[in-house]
């Protein structure tokens, strides 16, 4: 079951018509697609997408990138919208009440454990040894951990574990976290994956829904009551996970919380390097992405001054760089960016066009965004501000989206 309802206010705009794991990301996917993509190849696939906020993006894209999950009888992931299925009929009110509003799903396949992963992170992962492990020690929930920097452990679900990996105290987003034993720089932090077998889940869901003053939320509910209630739970050091593909000695793991424009646009700029950390080219563990009939990348003209280049990019198809320069960037499908055009530093979505002599840099544009011949972005951040795009407090500039405008028809009236 896979968490993916949450608004993602601290991605806005990105989030103005979207939720946060519809955002598009390297060029040809969306957030969501890793977690899909890390069931699918762990040969985990049944799977329900809890959808809630601006959902109508994310619902299309599963059913164009996804179906194919559908073809046999067990195989499926299938978008669930929150369907209020309690006395209030209230929207989810926290993690654990999206399970709980949904349980009927869980009672109709009964399966032996219930993976509840996020939709909104960056990573890959086979999920299998996480399995593996909850299986072996009979844990009631497993927790997949990865240590951060102490300083930013605030921002997580943080576990104290003992020699075996039990957590014996779980801490949600406190200012002091403690850190992981012999190594005062760090702490574990909770990835918001969860394995639970299927009759502890459903009774710490019962009990939390009867109980008022809960906010019905994993992290900071049942996972440190059920810490308390000295129910068996486990971590899973996600330092150990391999997939098929790797080498031995690979050092590809790579987790990213994107829920901030500017982690999001570092994790973008990740991509381009020589050897990203973060490898969507293994063929043995494949990202899955939404097809596309857009036809191969084409960089045009070769006269003096006038030269289509692209230098430490990743270029999606469909794209023409004609007579310009791209350079550290990140391009979607179906991108144009006219002569004498420059690009730096930046990532762009979708079908955006760029006009003859504009030059961006350091900018996200949004899809179908258009940019002015001979306007410059990213260089003034008060004139960005004055056109109504956001300017972080780094000096990214976002340009919204912009609508598809269609000719008007006689049909259409």
């Amino acid at each position: 079951m896979v968490l993916a309802g949450g608004k993602g206010k601290r991605l806005y705009p990105l989030t103005a018509y979207r939720s946060k794991p519809s955002v598009p990301f390297g060029g040809i996917y969306r957030i969501i697609d890793f977690v899909l993509s890390n069931f699918i190849n762990s040969d985990i696939k049944s799977v329900y997408v809890l959808t809630q906020f601006k959902s109508q993006s994310l619902t299309e894209h599963l059913q164009t990138a996804w179906t194919g999950t559908n073809l046999r009888p067990g195989n499926f992931c299938l978008p669930v919208p929150a369907q209020m299925q309690t006395p209030g009929e209230i929207w989810y009110s926290g993690t654990a009440d999206a399970i709980a509003q949904n349980i009927n799903l869980i009672r109709d396949t009964q399966p032996n454990l219930v993976c509840i992963f996020g939709g909104d992170h960056i990573y890959i992962m086979d999920v299998r040894p996480m399995l593996h492990l909850h299986v072996e020690v009979e844990a009631d929930v497993t927790i997949a951990a990865i240590p951060v920097p102490i300083e930013e452990g605030r921002r997580f679900g943080v576990m104290e574990v003992d020699d075996e990996g039990r957590v014996i105290g779980f801490h949600e987003k406190v200012e002091n976290p403690p850190c992981i034993p012999g190594d005062p720089a760090h702490c574990y932090a909770s990835m918001g994956n969860y394995v639970f077998t299927r009759g502890v889940l459903e009774k710490m869901l019962l009990e939390d829904q009867a109980e008022s003053d809960s906010t019905h939320d994993f992290g900071h509910d049942i996972l440190p009551k059920m810490v308390k209630a000295g129910y068996r739970v486990q971590s899973y050091d996600f330092q150990t996970n391999w997939v098929p593909g790797w080498s031995e000695d690979a050092k590809n793991l790579y987790w990213r919380d994107v829920g901030t424009l500017d982690s999001y646009f570092d994790a973008c700029m990740d991509l381009k390097e020589v050897v990203p950390q973060l490898d969507i080219y293994n063929e043995e563990w494949p990202i899955h992405a939404a097809g596309s009939s857009a036809a191969p990348a084409k960089f045009v003209h070769d006269s003096e001054g006038r030269v289509g280049t692209a230098r430490m990019c990743v270029i999606s198809p469909g794209t023409i760089i004609s007579g310009s320069s791209v350079s550290q960037s990140v391009l979607g499908r179906r991108v144009r960016v006219h002569s004498y055009a420059s690009v730096e530093d930046s990532v762009i979505f979708d079908g955006c066009e760029l006009n003859r002599g504009c030059h961006v840099r350091k900018a996200i544009l949004d899809k179908h965004v258009v940019i002015k011949a001979g306007e410059r972005v990213g260089f003034d951040p008060d004139e960005d501000r004055a056109k109504g795009y956001h300017v972080t407090e780094t000096g990214i500039t976002v340009v919204p989206k912009r609508p598809v405008v269609r000719p008007v028809t006689t049909l259409d009236l």
